[in-house]
This record gives structure tokens, sequence and C-alpha cells, in this order.
């Protein structure tokens, strides 16, 4: 599925679209012969978007196993992530319907390895904390894909999902009970995005 950043069918602002479409040039040339391998093995994009979905969601029980697994997986979810986009647009199959889904399976991984992290014993991140990330981040990227639809993108949005990955990391093995003062700072910027947002979208009816 793509990632492809077109207008009124994705979740990114304004002030992304040229680095996104920047990044997505260097992604085809430094992935061509991965690319080139995939389509003669007949994998199509659809095929890695659901394949990063299932390890990213693997995240939650490899985490009550083997910790370094569960970031294995992880780190494979988001390599796959960069892959469906990019085969999409190298076999010319980019569409809405990709670049949706591609959104809605980030926002799974999102929510499962947070929820993961709340139900640890004892909580790596705290109920309410790790609540109120998956509820503001997942209503801001609604958010954004509204109003590209209405022709009123953001100008920028936060995305924090790689900052918290790199985080659990970083919280499990070199500094521990740090985690949830890094998630309410992106808490309170999410917050400030998803009221920016509604009334720019409440004006715009």
């Amino acid at each position: 599925m793509s990632d492809s950043p077109q207008p009124g069918a994705d979740c990114y602002s304004a002030g992304e679209r040229s680095a996104m479409q920047w990044s997505q040039r260097v992604r085809g040339r430094l992935l061509a012969p991965l690319l080139k391998l995939l389509v003669r093995l007949g994998v199509r994009a659809d095929h890695v978007t659901l394949a990063s979905l299932i390890v990213g969601l693997a995240f939650c029980p490899l985490w009550f196993w083997m910790k370094a697994a569960a970031f294995a997986a992880l780190a494979v979810h988001v390599a796959l992530d960069a892959v469906d986009g990019a085969l999409a647009r190298f076999t010319e199959t980019a569409s809405r319907r990709g670049s949706f889904t591609d959104t809605m399976t980030d926002q799974m991984v999102v929510a499962i390895t947070t929820i993961t992290l709340m139900a640890a014993e004892p909580h790596v991140i705290d109920v309410l904390t790790g609540g109120v990330y998956i509820f503001l981040y997942t209503i801001v990227v609604g958010f954004a894909m509204v109003r590209n639809a209405m022709g009123i993108p953001y100008h920028w949005v936060v995305r924090p999902r790689f900052f918290v990955y790199g985080w659990m990391v970083v919280e499990t093995y070199w500094w521990p009970d740090t985690i949830n003062y890094v998630v309410w700072l992106f808490n309170a910027v999410l917050a400030l995005k998803l009221a920016s947002g509604f009334f720019r979208i409440r004006a715009k009816l």
C-alpha cells in the first residue's frame, strides 16, 4: 500500500509534503535493487503493508517473552513501512486506498505498542499517560486527513511515534522511569494540534 502524499488522501501537512516527496525519491533510488527483486517474486505493496502490520503487532506478545525480540520486530515494522510505499510507486500502483491503509496500519501499531507498555507489570507507561497519547495521536491524524480533504491542510503536524519507539529502548536499557515525561511532552503538543484542527475544521463547515 502506498504512503505517497497525495493531496486530499493522506495525513501530511503542507509544510512536510515537499520534504516527503524528496525522501520518497531518495528511498526509491536506494531501494531499487530490493524493489526489483520483490517485483520478480510477485510481492505487491499491500503484501508488504500486511507484513508490516503483523510484525508490528507481534511487539505485544514478544515484549512479555523477550524485549530484544520485541524491539527487533518494531524495527522490522518501521523498515517495511518504508518499503510498501516505495514499491507501490515503483510499480505505479500508488493509490489513495494504499495511503489510507498505510496510515491506519501505523496507528494500529502505535496503539498496540503503547497498550503493551501500559499493561506491563509494573507499568512502563502509566495508563492515563498512554491513554491520552493514543487518543490524541489518533484524533490528530484523523483531523489531518479531514483537513487535507477539505483543502485546509495543517501547516505542520507532530509525529512522535518514531521518537517514542526509540525512547522505549532508552527506557528499557539505559534511562528507566523517563518515558512518561517524554510522552506527556508530546501529549501537550498533540493537544494543541487537536484544538487547532478542530477549530479550523469547524470554521470551514
